[in-house]
């Protein structure tokens, strides 16, 4: 199956997933996580009309972005280390994966202008994944105010892999009531807008419960290669 038609059957998908929300399709904003592959996979999927591309990692985004000449806007969707920060700058417009006032801190320094970012929350408190916890995200975002020179479109969550997509519902309703409420609290001098939530196995859950940014990989590409 080419890209062509895979973007076709996930606009699809989205499309109808965001009609059960009460929303319409240019609601839900599709990034292309791009982990992996070639750059000549990224120009395909651009010209196929995505304009938002993903990657996990600074040092292959450095080098994948350097050879594609298409125009997109790039996105850090994974972890994002501190000593990184700065060269994540050069490539990244938007960075999803904030989870420490340090790292903010440091992307307030380095960026030219108002960078966007998006706060992680662990929201299943796992151990082993990034992001702090849902019952710090108040005061995290209260942190944020120091930092003139980055705005906060939301929060992002990457919920426990479960078997059953509906299993993970509650962890993005949850997160969609902490974005409420942070909002209902002002705590920032600005609304926040976006949920970034559902991946592959789990992105009609996820619009269903109010993400407005999914981040897809191989709904789009196929297994990736480790």
């Amino acid at each position: 199956m080419s890209i062509a038609e895979t973007v076709y059957k996930v606009r699809e998908r989205i499309r109808q997933s965001a009609q059960r929300s009460g929303r319409q399709e240019t609601d839900i904003t599709l990034i292309a996580v791009t982990k992996t592959h070639p750059p000549a996979v990224v120009e395909e999927v651009i010209r196929c009309g995505i304009g938002n591309i993903g990657e996990n990692r600074v040092q292959e985004a450095v080098e994948k972005y350097a050879r594609v000449r298409e125009k997109a806007v790039w996105h850090m969707v994974g972890h994002l280390q501190r000593n990184k920060a700065k060269t994540a700058l050069e490539i990244f417009s938007v960075v999803h994966s904030v989870d420490s006032l340090e790292l903010a801190d440091l992307l307030n320094k380095y960026t030219h202008g108002v960078m966007d970012i998006f706060v992680e929350i662990n929201i299943g408190e796992e151990a082993v994944k990034s992001g702090i916890k849902p019952d710090e995200t108040f005061s995290f975002l209260g942190g944020l105010r120091q930092f003139p020179n980055l705005h906060c479109r939301g929060l992002m969550v990457i919920p426990p892999f479960l078997a059953h997509p509906e299993d993970v519902r509650p962890y993005f309703h949850t997160t969609n009531e902490l974005l409420k409420e942070a909002n209902r609290l002002n705590i920032l001098e600005y609304p926040l807008q976006d949920l970034s939530m559902g991946m592959t196995d789990d992105f009609e859950v996820a619009i269903e419960e109010g993400a407005t940014v999914v981040r897809i990989g191989r709904a789009l590409f196929g297994e990736r290669e480790y």
